[in-house]
């Protein structure tokens, strides 16, 4: 079993759970979204709070952070805009009537889902909504963005289909492709028997993944709604999903961590020795880092699959982690981020060659939600 690792920094001001964090691209600032109804953005290189965001009314569900601009999304059902230099309030997006678990800033535009069974997307620097989605018969959990052009790949794609497209996963057992433009539902993706909690998208592939409670990651064609593949292994829910390099790999509520072929759905292998769900997961060169139920973050060897390190510190469920460069970020229920070590885990042997990633928009589910149990599906 490998070693332990010690905490870098702890940062631990928040009041309640952390439920996501999101790292600047220079990986010099962190921000932190909480139960305490406020976001809180980090220096990495003191440890110390730069900026406090207040204003939400409800617990911080989601964060995004874009240079010297934060986005949060919160319960009290908005959607804020930040300057993160001085911490003022920039803007208020209010319209869902419920829970706003998840947004996504791109191309100018602010895609948010919402347990009011909506998906909508907002001009950057606009209150008000530009697109609604109408049609998930419950709360909607996962999304997935494909700009114009991502499709490039496949042979023939109509004109009707041609434009942005927005993926969104639902606890009503379906996904859905819809055209952003018209807010037109192009096709609902249907096989599973349980809700879906997580997914990706391989956009020049043509192709979403998505993990349910019903144990099963499916894969399928976005323009014609196929069903392509099922992966069967796990044997609890599917909690998240990675995909790098034509691998999937995935964390369940079964303990496990898997690897998969995307294109075949074989699985390879298997990254077990957790002690509860894998809430999260992320692979950095060479090293797939996953979050438990346990409280601890684990390193794992991709190819050999073999345990690494182990990260003991956190007193509740790690619901989200990053990496840059050698540090790893994790974030707790118990309020605390911490930043890792993560020197000497990288294999130093070259690897061998692989073919070209294909870039993949993978938009993970709130590990938070993910994490209770899951409800029954309610009739529409």
């Amino acid at each position: 079993m490998g070693g332990g690792g010690s905490a870098l920094r702890v940062c631990a001001d928040h009041r309640g759970g952390i439920n996501w964090l999101s790292l600047s691209p220079d990986g010099r600032r962190v921000l932190t979204a909480s139960e305490d109804g406020t976001a809180r953005l980090w220096s990495t290189a003191d440890g110390q709070c730069c900026a406090l965001l207040r204003g939400h009314e409800s617990y911080v569900t989601f964060c995004q952070l874009e240079d010297d601009t934060a986005f949060t999304c919160s319960a009290d059902c908005t959607i804020r805009r930040w300057d993160v230099l001085t911490g003022q309030c920039l803007q208020v997006y209010r319209g869902h009537t419920s829970i706003v678990n998840r947004i996504l800033v791109a191309n100018n535009q602010l895609f948010s889902i919402s347990y009011d069974r909506t998906a909508r997307v907002w001009t950057v620097d606009q209150e008000q909504v530009t697109q609604e989605f109408r049609g998930h018969r419950n709360c909607v959990l996962s999304l997935a963005y494909c700009p114009h052009g991502g499709l490039s790949s496949a042979p023939c794609v109509e004109e009707s289909v041609a434009g942005d497209l927005l993926v969104t996963g639902s606890t009503d057992g379906t996904a859905k492709v819809w055209q952003v433009a018209s807010g037109c539902c192009r096709q609902t993706l249907r096989g599973h028997t349980g809700a879906v909690l997580c997914l990706v998208l391989d956009a020049p592939g043509r192709t979403a993944f998505t993990g349910s409670t019903d144990a099963t990651v499916r894969a399928w064609d976005v323009l014609s709604g196929e069903q392509l593949r099922v992966f069967r292994d796990h044997q609890g829910s599917v909690i998240c999903l990675e995909l790098v390099d034509r691998l999937l790999y995935s964390g369940s509520a079964d303990r496990t961590a898997k690897c998969w072929l995307a294109d075949t759905g074989e699985h390879v292998r298997t990254f077990p020795t957790h002690r509860h769900s894998v809430s999260t997961l992320r692979l950095h060169e060479g090293t797939l880092f996953t979050g438990s139920g346990d409280a601890c973050a684990r390193a794992f060897d991709a190819q050999s699959g073999a345990l690494q390190r182990v990260f003991r510190g956190h007193a509740f469920v790690i619901n989200c982690l990053q990496v840059h460069g050698h540090v790893l970020y994790t974030a707790s229920h118990d309020g605390a981020l911490r930043l890792w070590d993560v020197h000497g885990l990288q294999d130093p042997r070259p690897k061998p060659r692989r073919l070209a990633a294909k870039s993949s928009l993978s938009r993970l589910f709130s590990n938070k939600v993910a994490c209770a149990p899951a409800a029954p599906l309610q009739p529409a």
